[in-house]
């Protein structure tokens, strides 16, 4: 199984930053959110060449992801 991990995706946005599209995924991986949000600026600034009026960035989970339950008490 495949551990969690975070992605940025780059946007490309109409005038007025409305009706946003992905353009594309940056290939880094983050391990936390923390370091997604950090690296914004600098991803912004390399990928400029996206064909719409503005951009943007968005970071959000990838990989895998496990819901956890509480075990059920044994009857008895």
């Amino acid at each position: 199984m495949e551990p969690l991990f975070y992605v940025m995706a780059i946007m490309g946005c109409g005038d007025g930053n409305v009706q946003c599209t992905e353009a594309r995924i940056v290939p880094a991986r983050y391990e936390s959110m923390a370091q997604c949000r950090a690296a914004l600026p600098t991803q912004l600034a390399q990928n400029t060449d996206v064909p719409y009026p503005m951009i943007g960035a968005n970071c959000r989970t990838a990989g895998s992801q496990i819901a956890v339950s509480a075990k059920a008490k044994p009857q008895g």
